[in-house]
């Protein structure tokens, strides 16, 4: 099917069976065990029929979030979640590393983030550098580390659109 309305697409992409997903915290302060993120994302990704292919905690430096990018970019995992390092603090250095690497980017998930963050924070929402793209046939998301953040994303924009998003990079 080269051409289609969203309908068709979502449902051509629905038969593609459990989708692998990474999951990538960007934090200086968390651990495996204080990653309310991951064990989150986890238990939202297996309820959704999905599998977590990988999961990294790496410190909040361009490099760190640049190679985990490289090492999971077109491999086993089709979408990569990152959380963390959106801000625009000096030491949130996430966008700044993904953005100089996306082939194509989804500015429509950055600014639907941002609408719906307003609803819960207010102006504050403006300060986030939410982003999302695709990186060798792989889609990118990046959040920020708030638990909120995660859970908002996840459940309002990643969630109804898996499959979707998964199917079109490599349809």
């Amino acid at each position: 099917m080269s051409s289609g309305s969203s309908a068709q697409h979502r449902a051509t992409a629905a038969q593609q069976g459990p989708i692998p997903i990474a999951i990538v915290t960007v934090s200086d302060s968390r651990t495996p065990d204080s990653d309310q993120n991951a064990a989150f994302l986890r238990t939202a990704i297996t309820a959704a029929g999905h599998t977590v292919a990988a999961y990294r905690l790496i410190k909040d430096e361009v490099e760190q979030v640049e190679a985990v990018l490289d090492e999971l970019a077109g491999g086993e995992a089709r979408i990569i979640l990152f959380n963390g390092g959106t801000g625009i603090s000096p030491r949130d250095r996430t966008f700044d590393a993904l953005s100089r690497k996306l082939e194509k980017t989804l500015p429509g998930f950055g600014e639907l983030f941002r609408m719906l963050s307003y609803e819960q924070v207010g102006a504050a929402a403006m300060l986030s550098r939410a982003t999302a793209g695709v990186y060798r046939n792989t889609v990118i998301v990046s959040t920020p580390g708030s638990p909120a953040a995660v859970q908002l994303a996840w459940n309002k924009l990643l969630a109804p659109e898996l499959a979707h998003l998964a199917w079109e990079v490599i349809r």
